[in-house]
């Protein structure tokens, strides 16, 4: 066990010591424990003690570069260590109460009972510092070598006592690739909306964990299949009923999932891209509500792209996520289906510019979520697709070059438009903006000569 704690040994050992010295007991513990021995240290490390959270401020004080306490009503303390981050929590158990939104958090005396009230096995495993004598009372080891997720005691009491357990379940079905116990799914299922009495934060950090894990996929379908999903995300389930325009697929939600995991693949480093993920799982969204029945049998669904980014804005938004995550993936919805209007190429620059434009800052994203979005089994028409978006990629970047299409203003400023017109600043000067930035967007550069001729005759026709 020792060499395997080799890399975090010095600061742990280290500070278990000064604990000692002071009577306490101190022990890494739960997802620090489990990602050692699945190799995956990182500096992030969490600690468990009997020392209540007043005293281990008197006990880390002199030895801590920084600490801060955000955590202490809940019993933790932040310690930063040169370059390790570490979270020191007294021995706690909690629970909710079935009208409470906020845990009740009770501090324990033994290290034992502090892992009883852990969410899964894997995370109820401890190593003693300084002594590294390994503490496993609910076979986390043997779990972890199955990778199955398992709760230490009855999965109805560990999802009583924290609902949101049963996201966490999901989420580690992603993030670490494992399956769940078939006992905890059942409890997952029948005690799903025991899931209402969490925080939208709380339930929004999960489903964000779980979608930029590794395998989203089978955490969706886990929420999807348990019930959870129609209390947190209820727009996943729904795509369900849909068939979508192509008839290529079982279902918008299967189709759904494989444009994620197409989006996926295009990501460019080991960091996932949030946005381009939640893009992918809610580009569809506003299918069910457009639905329509053609003649010949055929479904149409008219629009989708409005609907389901005003549905993404209210979904996310009450997730509590940042302002500029739902702008940006409610803007990608709205546009994922722009690109099938270019058909084999007919847009004119003007068009290709306007794309550019109302994607901004998003394009690179759209570019990924629009081929993300061919899910068609049909290679011929994969193959065209994909060469007729290849035609329009290389089209942006040479107009980019020719332009700077990405820093498209208009030819006159403000200041040049007031002087061309002889007024001062006021909503005539945003106007005139407005008609030379469609200008420069329909014609390229003209010069700011012809420019100004055509803004005098652009003001001379609107009085």
């Amino acid at each position: 066990m020792s060499d395997l704690f080799r890399k975090i040994a010095p600061v742990a050992d280290e500070l278990g010591e000064l604990f000692a010295a002071r009577g306490h007991e101190l022990a890494l513990v739960g997802g620090s424990v489990r990602d050692i021995l699945l190799g995956r240290i990182g500096n992030d490390l969490d600690l468990t003690t009997d020392a209540r959270p007043e005293r281990v401020l008197e006990i880390v004080r002199d030895w801590a570069d920084s600490v801060w306490t955000i955590g202490i009503d809940f019993g933790t303390v932040g310690i930063r260590k040169g370059g390790w981050l570490l979270e020191v929590t007294t021995y706690r158990s909690e629970s909710y109460d079935p009208t409470s939104r906020k845990p009740e958090v009770m501090y324990g005396d033994t290290l034992e009972a502090d892992l009883e009230r852990r969410d899964f096995a894997v995370n109820a495993m401890a190593v003693r510092v300084p002594t590294h004598e390994f503490v496993d009372p609910y076979g986390g080891m043997s779990d972890l070598a199955a990778k199955v997720m398992r709760t230490p005691g009855t999965p109805e009491q560990s999802f009583d006592d924290d609902p949101l357990r049963m996201l966490r379940a999901a989420r580690f079905a992603s993030q670490l690739e494992f399956g769940v116990d078939p006992d905890a799914v059942r409890a997952m299922t029948a005690m799903a909306g025991r899931i209402e009495i969490v925080s939208a934060e709380r339930i929004r950090e999960e489903l964000d964990k779980l979608v930029c894990g590794a395998d989203p996929r089978e955490g969706l379908r886990l929420l999807v299949e348990t019930g959870l999903a129609a209390h947190v995300l209820p727009e996943l389930p729904r795509l369900r009923l849909e068939i979508d325009e192509h008839h290529r697929h079982k279902d918008v939600y299967e189709h759904t999932l494989i444009v994620l995991e197409q989006a996926i693949d295009q990501e460019e480093d080991s960091t996932p891209d949030r946005i381009l993920r939640w893009a992918a799982l809610m580009h569809d969204v506003g299918k069910p509500k457009t639905r329509r029945h053609e003649e010949g049998g055929r479904v149409s669904f008219h629009h989708h792209e409005v609907v389901g980014a005003q549905l993404t804005k209210k979904r996310m938004t009450e997730l509590k996520f940042p302002k500029d995550v739902v702008s940006d993936v409610s803007r990608l919805v709205e546009l994922h289906l722009r690109f099938h209007g270019y058909g084999s190429g007919e847009w004119t620059d003007s068009a290709v510019r306007r794309y550019v434009r109302d994607a901004g800052h998003l394009l690179t994203r759209l570019h990924k979520l629009t081929r993300a979005d061919c899910t068609t089994r049909n290679k011929r028409k994969a193959q065209a697709l994909s060469r007729t978006y290849d035609q329009l990629e290389e089209r942006i970047e040479k107009l980019a070059e020719e332009e700077e299409l990405a820093k498209i203003r208009p030819e006159l400023d403000g200041n040049e438009i007031q002087k061309v017109l002889g007024v001062g600043p006021g909503p005539v000067v945003g106007k005139a903006y407005k008609f030379l930035l469609d200008l420069r967007l329909d014609q390229g550069v003209i010069g700011k000569e012809a420019a100004a001729d055509a803004l005098r005759e652009w003001a001379g026709e609107n009085g």
